[in-house]
């Protein structure tokens, strides 16, 4: 299977310290009817590090349901142990998902040879398209792109999610090997989607999902002119949701906006005020209706 377009990463609702199923697949609805191309649940924006595992795979069930084979569902999958990840990608599968985001493994800090048999043990046990993840601002380690590329040549490690921030790392990749590349920093999404990558796994996209999917299409159209004016317009609420830590602003903008609760589960905080202004100004330029 191909993944490419604008993919949400969603967040994960709670209502009174547990996972609000019935808002989550209403999110899952305005999702698809805002023109999504695919859902990512459970991953970082969808807070997976702090929900059981029951939670997650819970999430993963409520999610491919209300989706109904409308979109692709890509199932967060990742874990500092290559046991846990396997488990939860074969839960993945068995739950129907039609692939597995999996991170670098956290904390430990393989190196690329650990990196490269983690990917390659799941891969092997669990015939499930993989899209890798590398996200070293939150893990401690980076995906080299020599190990992705060595990676790419696995039949169903299909995409890599780049959120390294960095577009030479990108350029390296996609000179390595023909791997699609999905964008992990929605600050940088066309000008890696000019770069050859193929969409963008999105967290202002459960914000703005219609002008995420009509930038990310713009673009693949050859209007690149539009897609430039929706990239600049939708600049400064892509900022903002990383005031603080990922999903913090992304949450308080849903609750905002009145699509959920920002209710998120310890170490995670609520917002500080001074930030939240930052966030409510970004929204308001954008002529987004606060409550």
């Amino acid at each position: 299977m191909t993944f490419r377009g604008s993919l949400v990463a969603l967040v994960t609702p709670f209502k009174k310290g547990k996972v609000d199923e019935k808002t989550l697949a209403r999110l899952v609805r305005r999702q698809i009817q805002a023109g999504t191309d695919g859902l990512v649940p459970v991953g970082t924006t969808g807070e997976s590090p702090t929900l059981s595992f029951r939670e997650h795979e819970r999430v993963i069930e409520v999610v491919v349901e209300a989706a109904g084979g409308q979109v692709p569902v890509i199932a967060g999958t990742g874990a500092n142990s290559t046991d846990e990840a396997l488990s939860l990608t074969r839960f993945a599968k068995q739950a129907g998902a039609d692939g597995a985001l999996m991170v670098t493994p956290y904390y430990n800090k393989p190196t690329q040879e650990g990196l490269y048999r983690h990917y390659e043990a799941v891969a092997r046990r669990v015939d499930l398209p993989i899209v890798l993840y590398n996200v070293p601002s939150r893990t401690g380690v980076s995906l080299a792109p020599e190990t992705v590329a060595r990676l790419s040549k696995i039949q169903n490690i299909v995409a890599i999610k780049e959120a390294t921030g960095s577009m030479d790392q990108t350029s390296q990749i996609l000179s390595l090997c023909g791997i699609t590349v999905l964008s992990g920093d929605d600050s940088l999404t066309l000008p890696l989607l000019s770069l050859g990558a193929r969409g963008v796994i999105s967290v202002v996209a459960n914000v703005l999902p219609e002008e995420t999917a009509r930038m990310v299409d713009a673009f693949f159209k050859g209007d690149h002119e539009r897609a430039r004016e929706l990239h600049y317009r939708m600049f400064p609420i892509c900022r903002a949701m990383f005031v603080e830590t990922n999903p913090i602003p992304v949450k308080r903008a849903m609750k905002l906006l009145g699509h959920c609760s920002d209710e998120v589960r310890l170490p995670l905080c609520p917002m500080s005020e001074a930030n939240e202004k930052i966030l409510v100004k970004a929204l308001k330029d954008y002529g987004l209706n606060v409550r």
